[in-house]
């Protein structure tokens, strides 16, 4: 088969204002970037299409390095949906250049079922990442100008507890030292990539100008030696931050390989950040689409979890469906076999890795969320594995189809599409969330560990502890909690899975994203900068005759 690359290139591409105005979309509220990109200009919600639109969450099992495929099913399901006569409007994160130039190449989707121009989405896209990273870069400068500015008083800064951002997986910068050779105030600091920024994070849960503004003036920068806190309000600089990202916040417009509408905007990381687009993009989606697509990072437990918790309770969004995604070498993998045989038939690995999707089931299931296990298929899946897996989700309750969208395109996620579309005939019930928010930051921890990753509870730090008695002073303790933590098992340590319980979460450290609106809690070793691996994607990059490749 093709590579990715090869298959986007050959893919026939619509102008953009066509592609709009299939989606309904007036041409005043199109601004173009070029052929086959656009922004979209904010107007006000219609409440009445928002309520009447089906919004499905695709998630996933956990990740290893079999790999999943939930871009690739989102994606499929979209095409299959409009394939079925339905409205189907998608909406994605946005790759950042890091793990694209780092793991794993591009981050469009694969096959046949992608989105398109891949190598700008890839990349530069419209400038999102880069104006944020611009606006975070800004504000740091601004905090160490008004430090050096104002040494010792009892408003200068005493702690500065924000950080630079870069979107390059650098682990050089996690630690610096800046203002060496009396160019400024010497200090300990440090960059985190830009999808792991409060910034990324504030632009994507903003629900508009107004709100993203409010939220910026409100991001907790640092401390006084008066001990009052210090934000881009009280350095009066809201103004120009915002300035920074009026364009960023405009959702963008593109197109699968089969021409359905795409909304890709924000990109935070699913594993030290909320991991799910804008709410303004999928809002807008809401509002042109009969269903809405959109996909939540890494698996249930992190991305689908934050979700619900972070982005639902914010926006009041209430999703139809929950779509599960696994691949039988995932499942393989996860029930003992080893990488070098993961791709060989297994039935007995197949049916202990099934104690993984289960997992995932129960968590959904713990939400009130329908649950739709979507098997993306590989070349050579052997029959009847498949249909052991179709067996025991009809044992469990739980519906499933086979997405082959990644061979196929839309004609592939045909069963997929229907089961979705069967799935959602039933009114979804409300949400049921594993905590309330006037519980205590610990609470909140400790249910997220019990009722999410079948843990008994969380331990917390010295520092972690310093750091809630800072949140109870500063009046934060109703905010919702974002755990940092491994992608890789429901435990705090990628090689402990957690499947049998017994564990508890140790919280190292409590970070105070108030702008966002969220506690992070820091699980583990987490990095909020990762590193580049032995080969970097970096080294199959290339421009040959005009065209990117390698980002596949």
């Amino acid at each position: 088969m093709k590579s990715d690359y090869e298959l986007a290139q050959e893919a026939p591409l619509r102008r953009i204002p066509a592609v709009a105005a299939e989606m309904g979309l007036p041409e005043d509220r199109l601004i173009p970037y070029g052929h086959y990109k656009a922004k979209i200009a904010l107007h006000p919600p219609d409440a009445a299409k928002e309520a009447a639109a089906r919004l499905i969450l695709v998630t996933a099992i956990t990740p290893n390095k079999a790999g999943i495929g939930k871009t690739t099913t989102s994606i499929g399901l979209a095409d299959g949906l409009r394939r079925l006569g339905r409205r189907a409007v998608l909406a994605l994160r946005e790759p950042s250049l890091g793990p694209c130039f780092g793991m794993k190449g591009g981050a469009a989707g694969g096959g046949y079922s992608q989105v398109l121009p891949m190598d700008d989405i890839n990349l530069h896209f419209t400038g999102d990442f880069h104006a944020i990273t611009s606006a975070n870069n800004t504000l740091a400068a601004l905090l160490d100008n008004y430090r050096y500015f104002n040494p010792g008083k009892p408003e200068g800064v005493k702690q500065v507890l924000f950080q630079r951002c870069l979107d390059v997986n650098d682990r050089a910068l996690r630690q610096v030292l800046t203002g060496l050779g009396g160019h400024g105030v010497p200090a300990e600091s440090g960059f985190v990539i830009t999808p792991a920024s409060e910034l990324m994070a504030v632009l994507c849960l903003a629900s508009g100008p107004d709100d993203l503004r409010a939220r910026i003036g409100r991001i907790l920068l640092g401390f006084t030696y008066g001990g009052e806190p210090l934000s881009p309000d009280s350095l009066g600089v809201t103004g120009a931050i915002a300035a920074l990202l009026k364009d960023a916040l405009l959702p963008n417009l593109v197109q699968t390989m089969e021409g359905t509408p795409a909304l890709i905007h924000g990109g935070p990381f699913a594993n030290i950040a909320h991991g799910c687009n804008s709410v303004i993009a999928t809002r807008t989606a809401l509002q042109y689409g009969e269903y809405v697509v959109t996909e939540a990072g890494f698996a249930a437990d992190l991305g689908a979890e934050k979700f619900f918790h972070i982005k639902c309770r914010a926006a009041g969004l209430q999703p139809a469906l929950s779509v599960l995604t696994a691949t039988l070498q995932a499942l393989r993998l996860h029930g003992g076999s080893s990488e070098a045989r993961m791709k060989q038939p297994d039935a007995q690995a197949l049916r202990q890795g099934l104690r993984n999707l289960a997992r995932h089931i129960r968590i959904l299931q713990g939400f009130g969320q329908p649950v739709l296990v979507a098997l993306n298929r590989f070349a050579g899946d052997p029959p009847e594995e498949i249909a052991l897996l179709r067996a025991w989700c009809a044992e469990q309750g739980v519906a499933f189809a086979v997405n082959d969208a990644f061979a196929q395109g839309g004609a592939g996620a045909m069963e997929l599409a229907q089961a979705v579309a069967d799935a959602c005939e039933a009114p979804a019930p409300p949400l049921q969330y594993a905590y309330e928010l006037a519980e205590p930051v610990e609470d909140k921890i400790s249910q997220i560990v019990r009722k999410v990753y079948g843990g008994e509870g969380a331990v917390l730090s010295k520092a972690a502890r310093e750091a809630l008695a800072a949140i109870r002073r500063l009046g934060l303790e109703h905010l919702p909690v974002c755990m940092a933590k491994t992608q890789y098992a429901f435990t705090d340590d990628p090689a402990v899975s957690g499947l049998d319980g017994g564990f508890t979460i140790r919280v190292d450290d409590l970070a105070v994203s108030r702008g966002a609106g969220f506690i992070v809690a820091i699980c583990g070793e987490m990095m909020r900068m990762p590193g580049l691996p032995r080969r970097p994607q970096a080294l199959s990059i290339d421009v040959s005759n005009g065209r990117i490749t390698g980002l596949s």
